[in-house]
């Protein structure tokens, strides 16, 4: 079964984002996903949709997403070790899509890394949350 499926009891505890009001003006099909109703299409279909993000750009909403900051003058450093991206690198402002690794190179969940200037950023799937910060924490304490 899908890890994502829900059953009935789940879907009448969903969440809404602060978007969903838009998903629904634009026509969205709305779906139980991670706890939130969220959009899986819009009425101009998956391959326009496609095609018009590839030629001009598309959004996606992120506000059902875990969010974490690391602060202090390591934490870019220490995302890096954890995960195949350049992270230090980054300028300010901008943002990484990357993995989250284990001691072993295997990948735990994928995730968005944003230089935030005096801190790091970090946008990570709903489901994974918990065990991706107990992770970063496990590393940090290990220095």
């Amino acid at each position: 079964m899908n890890k994502d499926a829900q059953t009935k009891d789940e879907l009448t505890d969903v969440q809404r984002t602060p978007l969903h009001a838009l998903h629904q003006e634009l026509g969205g099909k709305l779906v139980p996903f991670a706890g939130f109703e969220m959009p899986v299409q819009y009425p101009l279909g998956i391959l326009k949709e496609h095609l018009h993000t590839r030629a001009t750009a598309g959004l996606f909403d992120v506000s059902h997403m875990g969010q974490a900051e690391l602060r202090g003058d390591g934490a870019a450093a220490l995302i890096e070790t954890l995960v195949p991206g350049d992270i230090c690198g980054l300028a300010p402002g901008t943002t990484r899509y990357t993995q989250l690794t284990n001691d072993r190179a295997g990948v735990l969940d994928d995730l968005m890394v944003k230089n935030g200037g005096d801190r790091v950023l970090l946008v990570v799937y709903t489901r994974c949350e918990a065990k991706d910060i107990a992770h970063i924490r496990v590393a940090r304490r290990r220095g």
